[in-house]
């Protein structure tokens, strides 16, 4: 018997604060450049040239998180058969938290014990474990930390079916997961969907993020016999598998470093990949045609990497995890063209994989895929005849509601009256304050408000009518601007901003032009303006600051910061900076042993070993960095 209930999932959980209210001008580093394009295939470079992101707008970025572990209750639906129970987030982008096969009782994801963000998506939060599922642009997707809609369907076997859907804001595209999991079935089948209701071809990007347990005698199996290594440098190089480097690849801790492989499987074979335990038991993950990418991702060995496991679950025990992933192109570099008015479709399957011991370890490569892809067989045979059962209530209306994500696929139906499956209805009583506020420049108008609030983020795609809108107030005028700047025309966006704060001056217009300009005078004006806690200005004001050698400038703004904010380590961070720039490398010290605890610290990027470093050398001093400091992923220590 299939059920689908709610439940209360409780566990350590870091609050994920509130949104940044700056809007993401410029975007954040990204690690995934390709300067040897030329070298590759002609589809491959296409791709790779086609439809990246110069911002998350209308998305603001989720930095206010914490590092303070609470037990908290987090919403769960719970889809279980006699084989399998299967555990989602329906506030946490529709991850699937755990799948255990409940006869063995093995947790056959990487089960993350807590819930702690840390600085790895799109819009910065994101939290390790699980399933995570990507739709939009290179990186975890602005979903990841966000609710969705959730409702039961009935299913085509009429078991209870958990259906997820949501409006994706930078492409303006709707994402569907159906969550099936048949009455006698030991797989769990995810119909997923994208569809794309406009006019206009839009760029197309997903993975299926899986994240597994690891051991030393862990393996993945893959029908593939090539990859394309990425090594958070800037090359793909085309590398043999599974002998790499002088040792086998698809052992996901017999790497020292970060690195992805994303795996070229031949047009005849069907996708799959697995991560098997020494037993040869672990999890299969396969797919029908659509979804060809197939990827290994991990963390390496070194201190670096072990550090950011630790940090991503606080606590760790064990030897952490690696990501198998399945995507829609080969590699995560690529964007595909989905034509106007046309939806994807594919059927992914989940469940246990006992293999052989001697065969899923053999030395001989071909023994052990082809192995696996025998007992897996009669799975892979049978997934396109699933896809089509799925497909015949792929658009059935929900019987019952679950879960409220967001109200702006409905705003964006209202101003566009595109259509949208009726298996995904975006009801207008889903919208809240927020999206309502935005229903008066349907007609042409938008009413001023305080300028002691940010504005919300600027929804880019409404540009005309923001310029056609009969209001000429400073909120007009602000939006206008980030509009203008997100479609390239800079001059004209500083003009709506200039105009803005001839309407009233307000911070957010400030800060904007500080941004673009590099202009610390207006910095200065947007520290003045706006509240002393706003800590995302007054950080981004103070290091503008220090980045321009103004340290008297950063320090006035230090003083203009609220005392009930003064401790944020975004702030703690920048004054360390001060210090050092200022001359003073033993009270910069001091504050970091003390301890800056930064939540936001990113991938790639690590202020706090840099400025230790700094230290150390202004005092002649040779203290190492700190282990808590270390998360130099890309090293060999």
């Amino acid at each position: 018997m299939t059920t689908l209930s709610a439940q209360e999932l409780v566990l350590p959980a870091a609050s994920l604060g509130d949104e940044n209210p700056l809007p993401p001008l410029r975007s954040q580093q990204e690690l995934h450049e390709v300067e040897n394009s030329d070298d590759l295939p002609p589809d491959m470079r296409d791709n790779i040239g086609y439809g990246r992101l110069a911002s998350t707008l209308p998305c603001l970025d989720q930095d206010g998180y914490d590092r303070d572990l609470v037990d908290r209750a987090l919403p769960s639906l719970v889809l279980e058969n006699d084989h399998l129970r299967a555990t989602v987030l329906p506030s946490l982008g529709g991850r699937l938290y755990s799948l255990v096969h409940k006869a063995t009782g093995q947790e056959l994801l990487y089960r993350n014990p807590v819930l702690q963000p840390a600085n790895l998506a799109l819009r910065n939060a994101w939290f390790a474990g699980g399933v995570e599922w990507n739709l939009g642009s290179t990186g975890h997707w602005t979903g990841t930390c966000s609710p969705l809609h959730a409702a039961q369907v009935d299913g085509p076997d009429g078991t209870p079916m958990l259906r997820l859907w949501e409006w994706e804001r930078t492409r303006n595209l709707v994402t569907q997961l159906d969550f099936w999991l048949p009455e006698d079935s030991e797989h769990l089948y995810v119909g997923a969907r994208i569809q794309n209701p406009s006019s206009e071809e839009v760029p197309a990007y997903w993975w299926s993020n899986i994240a597994v347990e690891q051991s030393p005698e862990t393996r993945v199996l893959v029908p593939a016999d090539q990859a394309w290594r990425f090594g958070y440098g800037d090359r793909l190089d085309l590398v043999g598998v599974p002998e790499y480097d002088g040792f086998d690849l698809t052992y996901s801790m017999r790497h020292k470093r970060a690195v992805d492989f994303f795996f070229e499987l031949p047009p005849d074979e069907r996708p799959w990949i697995a991560s098997l335990d020494a037993e040869g038991n672990g999890l299969v993950q396969a797919s029908t045609q659509r979804l060809r990418g197939r990827k290994l991702f991990v963390w390496g060995e070194a201190k670096g990497g072990r550090r950011w496991q630790d940090w991503l679950s606080p606590g760790l025990e064990g030897a952490g995890y690696a990501e198998i992933q399945a995507g829609l192109a080969r590699t995560q570099m690529e964007h595909l063209k989905l034509p106007a008015a046309t939806n994807w479709h594919w059927l992914e399957a989940y469940g246990r994989l006992s293999v052989d011991p001697a065969t899923a370890h053999a030395d001989d490569w071909k023994t052990a895929r082809t192995g696996a892809s025998a007992v897996l067989e009669p799975v892979l045979a049978a997934l396109p005849d699933r896809e089509q059962e799925w497909l015949t209530v792929a658009d059935a209306e929900p019987t019952q509601s679950l879960a409220t994500g967001s109200g702006w696929g409905a705003l964006e139906l209202r101003r566009t009256g595109w259509k949208v499956s009726s298996g995904t209805p975006f009801a207008e009583d889903t919208m809240t304050e927020r999206e309502q506020a935005w229903l008066p420049l349907l007609d042409g108008h938008l009413p001023e408000t305080g300028t002691d609030q940010a504005p919300d983020g600027t929804l880019v795609s409404w540009k005309d009518l923001l310029e056609s809108a009969a209001d000429d107030n400073w909120l007009v005028w602000y939006h206008r601007g980030v509009a203008r700047w997100y479609a390239g025309d800079e001059a004209a966006a500083l003009t709506a901003w200039e105009t803005s704060r001839t309407r009233q001056p307000n911070a957010w217009v400030s800060r904007n032009l500080a941004v673009c300009t590099n202009n610390l005078a207006d910095y200065e004006q947007a520290t003045e303006l706006a509240p002393g806690s706003v800590v995302p200005l007054m950080a981004e004001a103070i290091n503008a600051c220090l980045e321009a050698g103004e340290n008297s400038r950063a320090e006035e703004i230090f003083h203009r910061v609220a005392p009930e904010v003064r401790d944020d380590p975004r702030l703690r961070l920048a004054r360390v900076r001060y210090l050092l720039q200022a001359g003073d490398p033993a009270s910069a010290e001091a504050l970091l042993d003390d301890g800056v605890e930064l939540a936001g610290v990113r991938e790639g990027a690590n202020p706090l070993a840099e400025y230790w470093q700094r230290a150390q050398s202004d005092l002649g001093s040779g203290r190492p960095v700190p282990p808590q400091y270390e998360f130099g992923m890309f090293g060999d220590n």
